[in-house]
Order: C-alpha cells, then structure tokens, then sequence
C-alpha cells in the first residue's frame, strides 16, 4: 500500500507517520514539503491515497488537487487542514477532494477517513455536509467572498493578513504584476475600496 502525505511541517509529517504505521505497518509513505513536489511524486507513482495540507508554500493547494486528479482520477485526496471547513471545505471539494478534515481532529478520525477513501467512499464530517447542503439549498445566496476564483481567493486571503505583494508573489510563484491584478479584480468583485476595507472584511467574516 502507498501513501502519499503533502505538508511543510516536519513535526505534522512525522506525526502522520506514526498515526497511519499503527493502522498499516507495511505501507509504504512518501513525504513532500509543498505543492510542486506534491505533483512531482503524483506523476511519477500511484497511490492508494494522497494526504495533504491545502496551504504549502508555492501556489494554490486547490490548483495542486485539480492538476493531481488530472494525472491520478482515481486517487482519493484527503485534505487534512488546520483552516476550519466554512474556509475551504467546499473549494477542496469542488476541485476533486475525496474529505477534508481539520488538523484538530483525533487519530481515530483520520484513520476512519483513510478507511472511507480508500474503500471508495468520501469522508465528510458533520461540518462540511452542513456547508454542501446550504450552498446546494441556497446556491445564489453567496457571501461575497465565496463568489471570488480559487486564486483570488488565495491573493484575498494574503493581503487581509498583512502581506505585501513582493510577499505573495513569492508565496504564490506569480509576479507582482499579477498579484496587482488580482487584487483589482477582487477589490472590484467585492465593492471594496483599499487593503485596510480588505482586512476589515476578513477579520469580520472570520476568515484570518
């Protein structure tokens, strides 16, 4: 069995490590630290199931999940994160996740998960089969930030915590000139006017 765990925490790595040897001794685990080296093992092996972080340095853990189902259909990815299900849950899972659950969570919990994916099934907590059923019910109801594109998002999420654009450029691997224009693009979607209205939203909206 190969399983493939994406996070740039060493302690998280090693930590589900031994969580998932005590329910599968023989299985064979490969690591990666962000997204890029995620994709690069995902080409060149299959697994049984992927694990991974949705934020990692480099670009977009959702961009990570569309391009990995791309080469890997089959592949269940579990997305274990430590941003509560209201932030990403449905992203993930629109983009091809398989489960999203939070770091928080107990071993039993991710074991369970595991179990459920790789079995064929999804995993979905209580929390994030409340978020599908609202925006199935009320799909045109949208707060304002969930009508931005995964990346928007991403570059949203950035400067609402205080980073410069030079700063998310190299967080995200695109150029300043890029980053200024998405943030053009989700000031105007939004009706906001500067960084501060940005920030302000965000902290409202408990989304940093």
């Amino acid at each position: 069995m190969k399983i493939l765990i994406g996070d740039d925490h060493s302690v998280v790595r090693k930590g589900l490590i031994q969580i998932l040897k005590e329910a599968y001794p023989f299985a064979e685990i490969t690591e990666a630290t962000d997204g890029p080296e995620l994709f690069k093992h995902a080409l060149k092996n299959t697994y049984e199931i992927i694990i991974s972080d949705i934020t990692m340095p480099g670009r977009s853990g959702i961009d990570f999940i569309k391009e990995i189902k791309d080469v890997q259909p089959k592949t269940p990815i579990l997305i274990l994160s430590i941003h509560p299900a209201e932030l990403y849950a449905l992203r993930t899972i629109k983009a091809g996740a398989s489960g999203y659950i939070n770091k928080e969570s107990a071993p039993e919990e991710l074991i369970i998960a595991v179990k459920q994916l790789i079995s064929g099934k999804k995993y979905i907590t209580q929390d994030v089969a409340e978020i599908l059923f609202d925006y199935k019910r009320n799909n045109s109801d949208l707060k304002v930030h969930e009508t931005l594109s995964n990346r928007e998002f991403e570059v949203f999420k950035q400067i609402a915590s205080g980073k410069t654009s030079n700063q998310i450029a190299t967080d995200l691997a695109l150029s300043s000139n890029t980053v200024s224009t998405y943030k053009t693009r989700l000031l105007n979607k939004m009706n906001l006017k500067n960084t501060a209205e940005i920030t302000r939203y965000a902290i409202e909206n408990k989304l940093i």
